[in-house]
């Protein structure tokens, strides 16, 4: 259904499989915001992890075929539906859409949509999304931390590791943090952590363990769940608990490790979060922009032309720093 908008470009996903299913197409039509939707000119759309086990169809929710990818979107309001509160020109970012990311205009539902503050460009914007309610969801309402307690950010220097550092730190926590490489370490220590380790030096569990001393880690926010999960049970103190944000693959762990320090394995999923504590989350965020501790970190940047190579070097490409994103200005 097109509107005086005509056609866009935008990525179509066929069929499941590796990132040569992603295709650009010249000729999709515009979607049409209804009730409760608003039509947005994608300026940049983040690039996430899951969008690559989705695209896959290893996912556990399947999207029906042929769909867009992507959901982090920032841009200008073009057209609204009846009963938004938003009005065409004014800037925002989603945490979801329903016409997909990757293209050149995208639908959304009001209610994930949110008002993007000027003292933030577009690329910031669509570095918000899925990295910072993430993060925040891991932190506040799986972990439950409070002020004075410690966090491990286990793969500080991608997008959700920067929103975990920033948001602890912000929240009174002793910020730890891990990442490969000396960029991504400096960042780390840039956005909010006290103290980074290298993940790549044999010893480095060695090194946090003394850093720590007898008490341990009272959290660990883990990226890669399926390398790490048995030394991090190793690190935590009596009731210390490992938040999974990301896993990609099995692990064997002993069990009697979570015994002796009563301590809890718990996945974090951001989209079981209910629509009020969306709005919790987005108003928590929304200070911390205010404020100035939520500063996106920028990292690799790709054409809509370049998405598969974006989404061969999410998976691939070791030491990410700061959050990948598609730029469509």
């Amino acid at each position: 259904m097109a509107t005086g908008l005509k056609l866009m470009k935008a990525i179509r996903v066929f069929e499941f499989g590796g990132p040569e299913v992603l295709k650009l197409q010249s000729d999709v039509a515009v979607p049409t915001p209804k009730d409760h939707q608003v039509l947005i000119k994608v300026h940049a759309c983040g690039v996430n992890p899951v969008e690559t086990y989705i695209r896959s169809g290893t996912y556990r929710k399947k999207p029906h075929l042929p769909y867009t990818p992507g959901s982090d979107v920032a841009g200008v309001i073009e057209a609204v539906g009846d009963n938004v509160s938003f009005k065409k020109g004014d800037r925002v970012f989603t945490t979801n859409t329903i016409s997909g990311g990757y293209a050149e205009y995208a639908l959304a539902a009001d209610h994930t949509v949110y008002p993007l503050p000027e003292k933030l460009d577009f690329k910031q914007g669509a570095a918000i999304g899925i990295p910072y309610f993430t993060a925040y969801r891991a932190l506040l309402h799986s972990a439950r931390v409070k002020a004075g307690e410690s966090v491990l950010v286990h793969g500080a220097s991608g997008g959700v590791g920067l929103a975990a550092c920033q948001i602890a730190r912000a929240y009174g926590l002793e910020v730890l943090g891990t990442a490969g490489t000396e960029e991504g370490q400096n960042i780390v220590l840039q956005n909010g952590a006290h103290k980074v380790f290298n993940h790549r030096e044999r010893n480095y569990i060695d090194k946090i363990k003394k850093s720590v001393g007898e008490k341990g880690i009272d959290v660990i926010i883990e990226m890669l769940a399926n390398v790490n999960l048995n030394n991090d049970l190793k690190l935590l103190s009596q009731g210390g608990r490992v938040i999974v944000v990301g896993s990609r693959g099995p692990i064997e762990i002993s069990p009697r490790d979570t015994m002796t320090m009563e301590s809890s394995i718990i996945g974090v999923s951001l989209y079981s979060s209910t629509k009020g504590e969306f709005r919790q989350y987005a108003a928590a965020l929304q200070a911390g922009m205010e404020i100035g501790w939520l500063k996106p970190v920028i990292g690799s940047q790709y054409s809509l032309e370049k998405v598969a190579q974006a989404h061969e070097n999410i998976i691939h490409s070791s030491g990410a720093t700061g959050k990948m994103i598609l730029l469509l200005e």
